[in-house]
């Protein structure tokens, strides 16, 4: 009777503490500044790829319309954790509401969800354009797509109600969570009950997943690679890979990060590299994908080009009306 008093006590836990980067002042500005820096360089990207997609016609393809999903899981995924740091880095309060804790556990999950998701529904779509051609317009066509991208958004959130709730009806002994967001392993470290069966829960659940999603793209690259090494002309080869290259790139550095973050060697697990870890996987992806989208893709450049000079002439226009 007493433990369960205890434990219900415990678990009153209204509020926890995040980690900060630092406790001196110089540094706390110093990250507010690189953090807004690398924010608003993903935030500009993202949006630019979906604007651009939008408003070119020449891209409502399959492909383009799956590549706009995936800047808007970037987008959302990075905006979950970094505005919250930076504000912490400002003020120097390092609290965060239960509620608050709870929301950036469940729109993370959401988020990775989402992002393994449409990683592999663009594999599949790579796969019926190079081994399909023919075919592509029927397989992939608009019900199809439309199917494809809320069965991803549905699951994502699906899965991220499970694992939130599970989570948080869990009693907490402390507050302090060892990361600079509410990460569900953190959070698992200062709960008072046994975890261990809800870790393998959830461990058997991310392997399961993503062992599917790993070797389904594998195997959609496979059957890709296949095709074109039939391909006779080299600049043929160059061109169909080009295609592939911006997704194989983009699914290496998300699988990489991920990878780091939660399935190192506990050897390599210390503050100092759970925050680098943590890091790079809260960070890269969204910053790095319209990067990587841009740089390689022509038909991105073109429109993006197109929309600068439409929007320049229109605001020339403007500026030339108005009354001085």
């Amino acid at each position: 009777m007493i433990q369960k008093e205890e434990m219900e006590n415990q678990s009153t836990v209204n509020e926890f503490i995040l980690l900060g980067f630092s406790d001196t002042r110089e540094l706390q500005i110093l990250h507010f500044v690189v953090f807004l820096s690398i924010y608003l360089a993903a935030t500009m990207g993202n949006v630019l790829i979906i604007l651009t997609i939008a408003y070119d016609h020449h891209l409502h393809s399959p492909m383009y319309f799956f590549l706009a999903n995936l800047s808007l899981v970037d987008l959302c995924f990075i905006s979950i954790t970094v505005p919250k740091s930076m504000v912490i880095s400002l003020t120097n309060d390092r609290r965060i509401s239960f509620s608050g804790c709870a929301s950036q556990v469940f729109l993370g999950i959401t988020s990775i969800g989402a992002e393994l998701s449409f990683l592999t529904v663009m594999a599949y779509d790579r796969y019926v354009a190079i081994c399909l051609p023919l075919l592509y317009m029927r397989i992939m066509n608009l019900n199809l797509c439309l199917q494809m991208a809320a069965a991803s958004w549905i699951s994502a959130l699906v899965h991220a109600v499970l694992q939130t709730i599970s989570t948080f009806r869990l009693h907490f002994c402390k507050s302090n969570v060892k990361q600079f967001f509410c990460d569900m392993s953190q959070l698992w470290k200062i709960s008072c009950a046994d975890t261990t069966l809800h870790k393998w829960l959830t461990f058997a659940i991310a392997i399961t997943v993503d062992s599917f999603c790993f070797f389904f793209i594998l195997i959609s690259y496979g059957f890709i690679f296949s095709a074109v090494f039939k391909i006779q002309s080299s600049q043929g080869r160059r061109k169909v890979f080009s295609t592939c290259t911006p997704h194989l790139t983009v699914f290496s550095l998300f699988i990489s990060t991920a990878v780091f973050s939660y399935f190192r060697p506990q050897a390599l697990s210390s503050t100092p590299i759970d925050l680098l870890a943590a890091f790079l996987y809260v960070v890269l992806p969204p910053v790095m994908n319209p990067i990587i989208y841009g740089l390689r893709n022509k038909d991105i450049h073109r429109a993006t080009w197109k929309m600068s000079n439409k929007w320049f002439q229109f605001h020339r226009v403007i500026s030339n009306i108005s009354p001085h």
